[in-house]
């Protein structure tokens, strides 16, 4: 159970960097991606093929970055001056394309048959007190994550129900982790990794959106045409934050290829969508809603896994294929409500959308 909680954990982490990237391209700056995958694939066939040739995995990893970055200042340069279908209809085309690229170019990318047998981080069998230092890294994460909600909890009552799971998770995240890195198994390291990373991210994000460069990109959100009257080059700031939602799909791409496998077929648009649907959760233009979204996400999918929900899908004589299609569906119910009662997201605000304006 405590492993299994590890894993989700990896999960959740990895697809709230994925939807941070996302979050800064679409809730902040009003950038239609619906190919954001290609940046993770980018990020994941690159930090793996690195790493196989003897690279050290922070600069595979920082390779991998750097790459959907520029994947990302390539189709900018080319599409960010489209209105925002096209730019989409394009994002999701350049996707596809870096797919059947993986797919096809076997010489580069092993094809069909995907990456396998490459290096991941913290496979080793610390001693004790290194493990009790891995310990105490996570302490201070997770100190970290609950002096921020509580602080964010303080600002509006309404937040205490959503603020006191958020806590509930952490702190169950914090007793499995110290529970894994004491005995020691090589996810609850990676789990470690994954939400140092995510930290950082987050931590970066939230200054960089709430600083005078982030103001300028809202502004474009809203309307465009208001800071270029001031003198704002819009392009440039529209290429940026593409840019950098990039890089961050890139990072999430290594922690996916460490957490599941690399396979062409693994980078379907579904995985976009899927961070499409952990930002409406969350809230738009929220960073800590796109994390919370992301925890809600794959509890969802985990717990309609359970012999609970199984015994209910065996009583609707629903196969395995019919089962996955049904939990698509009940989530697509469920945003659906959301749509209607609480546009906005669980965390977002209204002044927030940028669909629909």
């Amino acid at each position: 159970m405590v492993i299994y909680f590890v894993f989700l954990t990896i999960s959740a982490a990895t697809y709230a960097l994925f939807s941070l990237g996302l979050n800064l391209q679409w809730g902040v700056t009003g950038l239609i991606n619906f190919g954001h995958v290609a940046f993770m694939a980018i990020g994941a066939y690159s930090t793996v093929l690195l790493s196989m040739q003897g690279v050290p995995i922070p600069i595979a990893v920082l390779v991998g970055a750097g790459l959907s970055a520029l994947l990302g200042l390539l189709i900018g340069m080319s599409t960010l001056r489209l209105r925002e279908d096209y730019l989409g209809i394009v994002t999701i085309g350049v996707s596809e394309l870096v797919r059947l690229v993986a797919k096809n170019e076997a010489w580069l990318t092993k094809g069909t048959f995907g990456v396998q047998g490459y290096p991941v981080p913290f496979r080793f069998n610390p001693e004790y007190p290194v493990r009790l230092l891995l310990i105490g890294w996570l302490t201070a994460i997770c100190g970290l994550a609950l002096w921020r909600l509580w602080l964010w909890m303080r600002v509006e009552s309404s937040r205490l129900i959503s603020g006191a799971i958020a806590i509930i998770f952490v702190l169950t995240v914090y007793v499995c982790g110290a529970l894994s890195l004491y005995t020691y198994d090589a996810r609850a390291g990676l789990m470690l990794l994954s939400l140092t990373v995510l930290t950082v991210v987050y931590i970066g994000l939230e200054r960089l959106v709430n600083s005078p460069w982030g103001r300028i990109l809202k502004a474009i959100r809203e309307d465009e045409e208001v800071p270029r009257a001031l003198g704002k080059n819009v392009f440039w700031y529209k290429l940026q934050a593409f840019t950098i939602g990039g890089a961050i799909a890139g990072i999430a791409g290594a922690f996916y290829a460490w957490q599941f496998t690399v396979f062409p077929d693994n980078f379907e648009p579904l995985i976009t969508f899927n961070a499409w649907i952990i930002i409406m959760l969350g809230g738009s233009g929220n960073n800590l809603g796109a994390i919370i979204g992301a925890i809600i996400f794959w509890g969802y999918y985990e717990i309609t896994r359970t012999e609970f929900f199984k015994v209910i899908f065996r009583a609707l004589h629903l196969d395995d294929t019919q089962q996955g299609a049904f939990r698509i569906m009940i989530i697509g119910l469920i945003l659906m409500l959301l749509m209607v009662l609480r546009p906005q997201g669980i965390l977002g605000k209204k002044e927030e959308l940028t669909l629909g304006k």
